[in-house]
């Protein structure tokens, strides 16, 4: 997006691509030939409306290169069909992976785009079974698709979200197996890990990571080196979007992410970590 559009006080991101990668990641560009930290995840690991995300605040505070590889509102589906991505991430000294969520990837009942992966594509032919009075061809989002399937029925929409998480724990176990090196899960939330599902009644008005709960953490974190686990606290939810950059277009949007002081935290718990792995 560029300053014409969105107006004064709009965040340039520099993106910059490595390597083969199709995806454009958050600049400046990082080197590659020296010892760095990778970090994947989505919309927070980029830093949408950040000046210095908690992949910046790490690199400064632990003194090692560190790579931002996290995707606006990307699903664990873009990591996986990147190859240059999990290439470079066997090569650093630690692969720091937020815990994003699971509405956006494909499964047995529906197909996103591969690598803007909130992107709605189609529905298969069992979810059109189960839902015979919906139109699928009217959803351009994941979540507004998934919103108008709770509202048609809660009941059926149970099935949905069962699929959806057992997609995700399965694709994330595969990455964490793809990725050799030093792991570290990171939750990085407003909230706690939920302990079941009672959170994402409504799946237009739940709080990401969408559909992740401490059950399905716990069962992966057997699979990596370490867990951070961070929910911001009181007074960084308080301050809302103070010291975030966007133009006036994007304040609804920004109003919804955690603000620079959230991820100071996250940086602080990450960092007491990745200096004992680095």
């Amino acid at each position: 997006m560029t300053y014409e559009v969105l107006g004064a006080g709009a965040l340039n991101y520099e993106p910059c691509r490595y390597g083969e990668s199709r995806i454009l990641f958050r600049g400046p560009q990082r080197r590659l030939d020296v010892p760095y930290v990778a970090f994947i995840g989505g919309t927070e690991t980029y830093g949408k409306f950040i000046n210095a995300p908690f992949p910046a605040m790490v690199e400064s505070q632990i003194g090692v290169n560190c790579v931002n590889f996290g995707v606006a509102n990307a699903g664990i589906d873009a990591f996986l069909n990147d190859c240059f991505v999990l290439e470079a991430a066997n090569r650093a000294q630690a692969t720091v992976i937020q815990i994003i969520g699971a509405q956006n990837l494909s499964n047995r009942f529906y197909t996103v785009h591969p690598r803007r992966n909130d992107r709605f594509l189609k529905a298969s032919a069992l979810l059109a079974s189960i839902y015979p009075e919906v139109d699928f061809s009217e959803f351009h989002f994941n979540r507004h698709m998934l919103g108008m399937l709770h509202q048609v029925s809660h009941e059926r929409f149970e099935l949905v979200v069962d699929e959806v998480q057992a997609a995700w724990t399965a694709r994330m176990k595969l990455m964490l197996r793809r990725i050799t090196g030093r792991t570290v899960l990171l939750w990085f939330a407003d909230h706690m890990p939920p302990a079941d599902n009672g959170l994402f009644s409504d799946p237009g008005q739940a709080p990401e990571p969408l559909f992740i709960t401490r059950p399905m953490i716990d069962e992966l974190t057997a699979h990596a080196t370490s867990f951070v686990e961070v929910a911001a606290s009181a007074h960084a939810r308080a301050a809302g979007t103070k010291g975030m950059s966007f133009g006036e277009m994007e304040t609804m949007a920004a109003r919804k992410m955690l603000g620079p002081q959230a991820h100071g935290e996250a940086a602080m718990r990450l960092s007491s970590v990745l200096e004992n792995l680095v």
